[in-house]
C-alpha cells in the first residue's frame, strides 16, 4: 500500500519571511486589530472631540489629538515597550531600551505566535489612546506647548508603569492574579484619574465656556463615536493574541455591554429629564465599552448584559446627581467627563470581572485557572477563598492605579510649568484656535460679524494676532 507523505499548501511552508514558530492567521488578525485600535484615535476621537467642543475650539481638541497619537508612538517604539514590556529591572518596570532593531522586531514576541514588530504596533496604539483619552478631560484651554511635554513624560512615567505591573507577566499584579483582559485598569482607570488630575493642575476653562460649552458638530461627533465603537473589536478581539473562541467571545460580550449601557442611560435620561439626548446615549456607550474591557473574554453574555445595565446607571448617577452637588468635582473642568465615563466605569468594570469571571474562561485567557475564578463562581464551587481573593486583588489594583497617577500626574504637571504655563492666557481662550494656531475649523463659515466686535479685536492684539483686513 502507498503512503504518501503530507505535505503543507506552498503558501503555508515555513520560510525566512513566515518562520515556523509563526501563526499567519494570528499574526494576520493582530494586524487587523492593532489597527482598528489605531482607528479609535486616527480618526475616531479625533473627530468625536473635534465635533463635541465649540466651534473655537475645534482645531486645537483634534489637533491634540493628532499630535499625542504620533509622539507616542515614537516614543513607544524608541523607549516606551521595552520599558512596558521588556526583561525586569524592578517589579513594576522594565529594563530601559529601544525597539527598533530589525532583528529584535522580528523575533517571536514574548506572548502570541507573530513577531516582536507586530507586538509593539499592537500596544503602541493602546498606549497612543490612552494619552488621547486624557486629552478629553484637557480640552478648551491646555497650552498647547505644555501638551507637547506633558504626552512623552505621562507615557514614560506613567503608563509603562502600570502596563508592565499589570500586563507584563513578571509585573507584580500579573503574578498576584488581576483580571484586566484588555485595559481597564491599564487604559481606562489611568486615562480617567490622570486626566481629572491634570485638570485640577490646568485649571478650568473660561466661565462662559463651562457654563455653555455646545457641541458645534453633533453629527461629526456621532461619527467619531461609531468609529470608537466598532473599532472596540479590535481593542478586545486582539487581546488574546490568537484567532480563538475566546476572541470571539470577547468581541460579542463587547457589542452587548456597550448596548444595554447606551439603552440603560438613555432610558435614566428620558425618564428623569424628559428628553432623549444623543450626548447622553454617546456617554452610555463609553461607559459600556469602558466596563467590559478588563472582562470581555471571561465573563458570560449574561454577565455582560448586567455590566451594560451597571455601566449605564452606576457613572450616570456620578455624573449627574453626585458630580453636580459635589463642590470639588465643580472645581476640577474636566472637559469630557473621563473621570466618570473612564475611571469610574473602569474600576467598576475591573470589580465585575472579580465578580463573574469564569474559570473556564479564565484559562482560555491565561492558560491557567491559578486564582482566577470570579466571586460568584467562587461560591458555587466552594472556592470561596479564591473568589474572595480575587475581589480583594482587583481592589489593589484599582488603588495602585489611582495613587500611582495622582502622585505621577501632579509630579509632571509641576515640573512642566517650571518652562511653560499649563494653561493658555486668557485673551487665548477667548479667541480660541486661531489664538492658538492660527487656524480656523470653519473658516469659509466664519463668523464675520463677531471678527468685527471691538471685544474680539481687543482680545485678539493681546494674545498676538494680526487683524485681517
Amino acid at each position: 500500500m502507498n503512503k504518501t507523505a503530507f505535505s503543507m499548501p506552498p503558501n503555508l511552508n515555513p520560510d525566512q519571511a513566515s518562520p515556523d514558530w509563526m501563526n499567519k492567521g494570528d499574526n494576520a488578525w493582530q494586524l487587523t486589530a492593532a489597527t482598528l485600535v489605531g482607528l479609535q484615535s486616527i480618526p475616531g476621537l479625533l473627530i468625536l472631540y473635534g465635533g463635541s467642543v465649540k466651534k473655537k475650539w475645534a482645531v486645537n481638541s483634534a489637533f491634540m489629538v493628532l499630535y499625542a497619537f504620533a509622539c507616542v508612538i515614537l516614543c513607544w517604539a524608541a523607549w516606551g515597550y521595552r520599558f512596558s514590556f521588556g526583561d525586569k529591572m524592578i517589579p513594576f518596570w522594565g529594563k530601559p531600551n529601544f525597539a527598533l532593531d530589525g532583528h529584535y522586531l522580528m523575533e517571536q514576541t514574548f506572548l502570541g505566535k507573530f513577531p516582536n514588530a507586530t507586538m509593539v504596533y499592537f500596544q503602541g496604539v493602546f498606549a497612543a489612546i490612552t494619552l488621547v483619552l486624557i486629552a478629553g478631560a484637557l480640552l478648551g484651554r491646555m497650552n498647547f506647548y505644555a501638551w507637547m511635554l506633558f504626552v512623552p513624560l505621562w507615557l514614560t512615567f506613567s503608563y509603562t508603569i502600570t502596563a508592565f505591573s499589570i500586563w507584563c507577566p513578571d509585573g507584580f499584579l500579573a503574578k498576584m492574579g488581576i483580571i484586566d483582559y484588555s485595559g481597564g485598569y491599564v487604559i481606562h482607570l489611568s486615562s480617567g484619574v490622570a486626566g481629572f488630575t491634570a485638570a485640577y493642575w490646568v485649571g478650568p476653562r473660561l466661565t462662559q465656556d463651562r457654563q455653555r460649552f455646545p457641541p458645534n458638530n453633533i453629527l461629526l461627533m456621532l461619527f467619531g463615536a461609531g468609529l470608537l465603537w466598532i473599532g472596540w473589536t479590535g481593542f478586545n478581539g486582539g487581546d488574546p493574541y490568537v484567532v480563538s473562541v475566546d476572541a470571539s467571545l470577547a468581541v460579542i460580550n463587547t457589542h452587548i455591554c456597550t448596548a444595554a449601557s447606551l439603552l440603560t442611560w438613555l432610558l435614566l435620561d428620558i425618564v428623569f429629564f424628559r428628553k432623549p439626548s444623543v450626548i447622553g446615549a454617546v456617554q452610555g456607550m463609553i461607559t459600556g465599552l469602558v466596563c467590559i474591557t478588563p472582562a470581555a473574554g471571561v465573563v458570560q453574555g449574561w454577565a455582560a448584559v448586567i455590566m451594560g445595565i451597571c455601566s449605564g446607571s452606576i457613572p450616570w448617577f456620578t455624573m449627574m446627581v453626585i458630580h453636580k452637588r459635589s463642590e470639588m468635582f465643580q472645581k476640577v473642568d474636566d472637559t469630557m467627563a473621563v473621570l466618570h465615563t473612564h475611571a469610574i466605569a473602569g474600576s467598576l468594570g475591573g470589580i465585575l470581572s472579580g465578580i463573574f469571571a469564569v474559570p473556564k474562561l479564565n484559562r482560555l485567557f491565561y492558560g491557567t485557572s491559578g486564582h482566577y475564578i470570579g466571586l460568584f463562581y467562587g461560591l458555587a464551587d466552594k472556592r470561596t477563598h479564591d473568589g474572595f481573593r480575587q475581589i480583594g486583588v482587583q481592589l489593589v489594583g484599582v488603588v495602585f492605579v489611582v495613587v500611582l497617577n495622582i502622585v505621577s500626574t501632579s509630579i509632571i504637571c509641576v515640573v512642566v510649568q517650571i518652562f511653560m504655563p499649563l494653561r493658555m492666557s486668557e485673551e487665548e481662550m477667548e479667541i480660541g484656535d486661531e489664538a492658538a494656531h492660527g487656524e480656523e475649523a470653519y473658516a469659509i463659515w466664519g463668523d464675520e460679524e463677531e471678527k468685527l466686535d471691538p471685544k474680539y479685536e481687543l482680545a485678539k492684539s493681546k494674545a498676538g494676532g494680526q487683524v485681517e483686513m
